[in-house]
């Protein structure tokens, strides 16, 4: 792919294959094995399209779905349950930015009438030459193509606005959030001032190590396949690093408070909020990313702001929640 800019102004259907891999939605499997026989496919062939009477894109089917599929089985009901396509009027940075984020190998280009009139492979927009069968080589590429986006990006103030701004109104709103939280608890503000101290000190406790772990999340979701089964052993280690940085963290602080005010029980209450608020923030810090990424967002982008403004909530809710009930 060249890296110039102009080149990703370029309309995508100047690079799009015509040679379609469409079938119609009614056919069996075995009806579509023998017309793929009689008609012949191109090179490089990854989905097949599924099509209407009229010519319409109506799905998608893998290859290897249609391959182990009933012969039986009609295409309308073994294809996948999503289709995502582009607009043949779409640029290569268009086309660049649906591969980042769905992570697909092709894509129809469709017309305003819906009918598929060519279809863009990754192999078109990218020199590098990959086996689709080595996942780490396709992640690389993947990886590659989202980095060049985003010196594009640079290049366009407006564009970067757009694409950034809806994931900082999770700050705005975090932070309104949080300002009606502290007014609930006003009155225990007002009787044990020592919280107003270390509040700054608890909520960037929980925001750092909230990044921590969402850091360490995206680094791990780029070489795995999240699923629940990772999800959860994941957590389980994520549980026990909390428990040691939250007690640690907790006891560092408690101490500083009860040397420092000469109250033993305001130290333990701070010392304990700030545990369960570290806790908190690694189980945050390893969601978010992750669900970002099963929904198939850009976890880069948009799992900053949102950890770190549930993790500013939950450690408010953490801080003055103790605090009122025990002190």
């Amino acid at each position: 792919m060249r890296h110039d800019s102009a080149h990703f102004d370029q309309p995508v259907i100047d690079l799009a294959r015509k040679d379609v891999a469409t079938l119609h939605e009614d056919l069996t499997v075995q009806q579509a094995l023998n017309d793929i026989r009689q008609r012949g496919i191109g090179e490089k062939i990854v989905y097949f399209y599924l099509v209407d009477a009229d010519g319409r894109l109506t799905g998608v089917l893998p290859t290897r779905r249609l391959l182990t599929a009933p012969l039986e089985s009609r295409l309308s009901d073994v294809k996948a349950p999503r289709v995502v396509s582009i607009p043949h009027t779409a640029t290569v940075l268009d086309a660049c930015e649906a591969f980042v984020l769905y992570k697909f190998l092709a894509f129809p280009l469709v017309d305003e009438s819906k009918k598929v009139v060519g279809v863009i492979d990754i192999s078109l927009l990218s020199d590098e030459a990959f086996d689709i069968a080595e996942k780490e080589q396709t992640d690389a590429l993947f990886a590659s193509i989202g980095f060049r986006i985003s010196q594009v990006r640079d290049a366009s103030p407006a564009r970067a606005f757009k694409f950034r701004f809806p994931w900082l109104t999770a700050t705005i709103g975090s932070g309104l959030a949080c300002a009606m939280l502290a007014s609930v608890f006003e009155a225990t503000l007002a009787k044990t001032i020592a919280l107003a101290f270390f509040l700054t000190l608890a909520l960037g406790l929980g925001e750092s190590v909230s990044i921590q772990s969402m850091t360490v999340t995206i680094q791990a979701l780029r070489s795995v396949r999240p699923t629940l089964r990772w999800y959860l052993r994941a957590l389980r280690r994520e549980v026990a690093t909390a428990s040691l940085l939250g007690a640690a963290c907790g006891l560092v602080v408690g101490l500083a408070v009860w040397l420092w005010r000469g109250s033993g029980l305001t130290g333990i209450v701070i010392g304990s909020s700030i545990m369960l608020a570290v806790c908190a923030a690694c189980f945050v810090g390893l969601s978010v990313p992750s669900l970002l990424h099963a929904l198939r967002l850009d976890p880069k982008i948009a799992a900053g702001p949102v950890t770190l403004a549930l993790a500013d909530i939950l450690t408010l809710f953490f801080y003055f929640g103790l605090a009122a009930c025990v002190l």
